[in-house]
């Protein structure tokens, strides 16, 4: 009998080396490793050959973020611009200027970085002397501020297939500009990103679908692609190069 609770005691007792530390990895708050989408291979769009092509056309739209619809682009865990922003600044997505409907030149990280902040002057008191001195702050750009997204898209009659589709083109996040006296200026165009080169990142982000279904594997290359997104006309293909 004494060997016996001798034994349920020791086995009662935890060591303390057992104990976590603040230097232990965090345990994993799931109930799997969610590998899916990390292992998924990304594939390439269908090519398509230019005698194949009967007919098509270049249109221009604007995604508002606001709409019900579009939920999934200001997910605060993910946002769609915050992916595409801190890829551009680490030199991971290269990111273009657009002039005239094409994209004319690439941006380098530390333009986008300049467009991605907000410089000001601030007055600060030296507490010692009392004096008071200028400071130049910068205001990182918040990702809620970005409200729409400008698409170019190409709509095209495949020959061969007898079929009418669509290939996305490129992506640009807008931001609202706004005076000092607070008056609406404008929106300005941060970057383009060319979708189709993106695909191997846009592939590697999961969306989150307003179904509810948080299995769901869907990436951000497949929600372009199924077009699961609202969006109005602003501009097409016309001998002025006029917008709506």
């Amino acid at each position: 009998m004494l060997l016996l609770l001798g034994a349920i005691g020791a086995a009662a007792q935890v060591p303390r080396s057992s104990f976590p530390t603040e230097t232990d990895p965090l345990p994993m708050d799931d109930i799997t490793l969610r590998e899916v989408i990390t292992e998924r291979d990304v594939l390439e769009p269908q090519t398509i050959r230019e005698s194949d092509i009967m007919w098509e056309k270049t249109v221009w739209r604007v995604i508002d973020t606001r709409e019900k619809l579009n939920l999934p682009f200001v997910y605060p865990e993910a946002p769609l611009f915050r992916i595409l922003a801190d890829a551009a600044q680490n030199g991971d997505l290269p990111v273009y200027v657009e002039e005239g409907g094409r994209l004319v030149r690439r941006m380098d990280p530390e333009t986008v970085h300049a467009k991605m902040v907000h410089r000001d002057t601030i007055y600060v008191t030296d507490i010692e002397t009392g004096l008071e001195d200028i400071k130049i702050v910068e205001n990182t750009l918040n990702w809620e501020n970005v409200r729409r997204f400008r698409i170019k898209e190409m709509w095209f009659v495949d020959n061969r297939t007898s079929t009418l589709q669509v290939r996305i083109l490129g992506i640009a996040p807008l931001m609202e500009r706004y005076s000092s006296n607070g008056d609406y200026i404008g929106e300005e165009v941060l970057f383009w990103v060319h979708v189709p080169s993106a695909r191997p990142l846009l592939a590697r982000y999961e969306v989150y679908t307003p179904m509810g279904n948080t299995a769901a594997t869907l990436t951000w290359a497949d929600w372009l692609d199924l077009r699961h997104f609202s969006s109005s006309v602003v501009k097409e293909d016309n001998v002025y190069d006029l917008s709506l």
